[in-house]
């Protein structure tokens, strides 16, 4: 049941290989598909990057047997022969940059540090190509702190913008595989900017930029400290849920999920919940289907069929939660014991415990076998800060909107 609801297939093609792996590897542990087919799914993921001994080891691992390939030894010959020479074409960088006091000599600006390079150390722009290739080849080979910092001298040194901008989305990468998430969420923050930006090539590919963006952030904003709430505010942007509903509207199950964790999005989660309904008939998810049920039709018995489902994608905490609390208004407690998919003294203990850590206006009668929960209507001062938090925000939107118009309705001087 739980691989109908793997969404490996539909993301993979958004990331790049290496970011494919740690799925792979989390599949593996899951045990959501036989062992053989992941070690193959590997090994053809590993036949595209540079990662032969990996790959050699797979296959052993596969084929319980020490003999490999002819084809991966002569790939590793390849490999290695490829890394020397473009070692070589970058030594004069590589020197300069392993060398300290040298490294203290840049500067934040460019063309000074482009000069004194050219002057001092006869290093021009075809030594500065020569560290992108040496550093997307380290990439390529699993040295993800190595290339980090290459890209990273790179991009502090390029001109060509094209490949700076390569450089950046293979940056992140390398963050994120090395589960640097500050230095990843700043890398993020980055590629958003200049996607953003009116000087990207074309809305086409502006769109295609979000589509990437937003799947590698996945990896960082469920394992940052802050990631549940800053994934709210990037996908529920105009431009990415637009993006999300036209082009991937499987990230709602993400978006969802963080909504329902994070206790400081609620305004924003009304509106989330006019999208779930717009996307009900043409998009199925277990949790998304679990929201509508409970917060759209108000089928409470439909959410806790769909509750058995979000079991199988590991919501099933939150989404007995959310039951709850459309049961839970002076409801019998055999009742919500049933819907809970619990034994009457399990149900109490866990609706105990989650009146004490959710701070619940809420009590069991125990003599009428009922839950008492009175309502939390906020007062007029709440609902007036309520509405008006975001205010500052739209009229700063609606008037760079205007200013925009009108430069773009006058006339060419």
């Amino acid at each position: 049941m739980a691989a109908k609801y793997d969404l490996t297939q539909r993301i993979a093609p958004q990331l790049d290989r290496h970011l494919v792996f740690p799925l792979l590897e989390f599949l593996q542990e899951r045990g959501l598909y036989a062992e053989e087919d992941i070690l193959k799914a590997k090994i053809e993921l590993l036949n595209h990057t540079n990662m032969v001994d990996y790959a050699m080891d797979i296959h052993k691992s596969l084929y319980h047997s020490d003999d490999v390939p002819h084809e991966m030894v002569d790939r590793r010959v390849e490999v290695v022969a490829r890394l020397k020479s473009l070692e070589e074409a970058a030594a004069p960088i590589l020197t300069f940059l392993h060398n300290p006091n040298a490294v203290q000599e840049l500067r934040t600006d460019k063309q000074h540090d482009l000069q004194m390079l050219s002057d001092r150390y006869q290093i021009g722009t075809e030594q500065i190509e020569a560290l992108y290739q040496y550093a997307k080849f380290q990439f390529e080979c699993g040295n993800y702190s190595g290339a980090a910092d290459y890209l990273y001298r790179y991009r502090a040194l390029s001109t060509n913008s094209e490949r700076s901008l390569s450089a950046l989305w293979g940056k992140l990468a390398a963050e994120i595989l090395m589960q640097n998430w500050d230095i990843a969420l700043e890398e993020l923050n980055r590629l958003k900017e200049i996607i953003d930006s009116k000087s990207f090539s074309s809305p086409l590919n502006q769109v295609q930029g979000r589509i990437w963006l937003m799947h590698w952030s996945l990896f960082i904003f469920f394992n940052h400290d802050n990631g549940r709430t800053q994934i709210i505010d990037l996908f529920n942007q105009d431009k990415y849920l637009n993006t999300i509903q036209t082009n991937a509207p499987h990230l709602l199950r993400y978006l969802a999920t963080a909504f329902i964790v994070n206790k400081r999005r609620r305004p924003q989660f009304k509106d989330f919940i006019k999208v779930i309904q717009q996307e009900q008939y043409s998009y199925e998810d277990p949790i998304t289907e679990f929201l509508a049920c409970v917060y759209v039709n108000y089928d409470f018995d439909g959410a806790q069929k769909k509750m058995k489902v979000c079991e199988e994608v590991r919501f099933l905490t939150w989404s007995k939660t959310i039951s709850f609390l459309g049961y839970a208004f002076s409801k019998e407690m055999t009742v919500l014991a049933e819907k809970l998919n619990l034994n009457y003294d399990e149900a109490e203990r866990w609706i105990v415990n989650l009146i004490r850590t959710s701070k619940l206006d809420a009590k069991i009668d125990t003599q009428t076998g009922t839950i008492v929960m009175e309502p939390n209507h906020l007062d007029v001062y709440e609902q007036l800060i309520d509405h008006t938090k975001a205010l500052s925000g739209r009229t700063y939107k609606l008037v760079s909107q205007l200013l925009e118009h009108a430069q773009q309705s006058q006339p060419a001087r």
